[in-house]
């Protein structure tokens, strides 16, 4: 296979913050960024529709060249990847791999979690999905899980809000609400790639030697350890330092928002994802 990108997808604007942080620790690599901002959010679909929708873009960006694609989006990891890895690849083209952000920001709170005791800050899909909870039973099953929605984050902060006063009170309010199931929780896990942007309103809310674990600086060297397991995958990602930015809405629009999210201007293209014939659900 030729090389190509790896590509990087995500609902919408938060994934930015984990290609910030690929690009930042795996600088020579190529990335394509999809951003599916005509049909996002994402957390309050259906499984049946996040998963027609990742895959509708998972295949775009097959179609683009990419062998990898990385789902920088938690709704999309919790209910589409699991369906895309074992009934979708194998149709389409077994070489391809496509991975969460999911298990990757798990293994990582085994060793940091003393009291045994985790929570998980996230929206209501990811939440209601309970992916945490079964993956950091299947790793560590001495661990107790603890979840907590919070459906204001988002919109706080693609609306710009997030260094605001009201979101001071929707960060302090949901992470009461976290501590209130177990004031013995010593880890959290921010289970959306928007939260890195609230991340110094979420450390003043939380209790002094709380870890906190952001999904950027977890799946960067957790890619750069899966490449180096694969040689044959890590030779068909092309190596040239290029960034390219697909958005499926305005690319104005999707520019404007990703600065904020990516940390430095980025130039954009819209295209249009088709629909494609779906064999499988994902209640399968």
């Amino acid at each position: 296979m030729s090389s190509a990108p790896i590509g990087v997808f995500d609902s919408g604007y938060g994934g930015l913050t984990v290609l910030k942080e690929l690009v930042a620790q795996l600088p020579d690599y190529d990335y394509l960024y999809l951003g599916d901002n005509a049909r996002a959010p994402y957390g309050t679909r259906s499984y049946d529709t996040v998963y027609q929708f990742t895959l509708e873009c998972v295949q775009y960006l097959f179609a683009q060249g990419c062998q990898l694609v990385i789902l920088a989006c938690n709704t999309a990891s919790a209910k589409a990847l699991r369906t895309i890895q074992q009934q979708d690849l194998p149709r389409i083209d077994a070489q391809r791999r496509v991975l969460g952000v999911i298990r990757p920001s798990v293994e990582a709170v085994g060793a940091l979690s003393q009291h045994r005791a985790v929570g998980v800050l996230g929206t209501t899909g990811t939440v209601n999905s309970q992916s945490y909870v079964i993956e950091i039973q299947k790793l560590f099953p001495d661990i107790h899980v603890y979840q907590q929605a919070c459906p204001m984050w988002v919109p706080l902060v693609e609306n710009g809000q997030y260094d605001s006063r009201g979101a001071d009170y929707f960060v302090e309010e949901n992470i009461q609400h976290l501590l209130a199931q177990n004031a013995d929780i010593d880890t959290v896990i921010l289970g959306c790639t928007h939260y890195p942007l609230l991340i110094h309103k979420i450390k003043q809310f939380l209790p002094e030697g709380v870890n906190v674990v952001s999904q950027g600086q977890i799946v960067a060297p957790s890619l750069a350890d899966y490449l180096k397991r694969h040689p044959q995958m890590e030779q068909n990602c092309s190596k040239n330092g290029k960034l390219h930015f697909l958005t499926t809405d305005d690319a104005a629009i999707f520019e404007q928002h990703a600065a904020i999210f990516f940390g430095q201007s980025v130039q954009a293209r819209k295209v249009h994802v088709p629909s494609v014939s779906v064999f499988h659900t994902s209640q399968d």
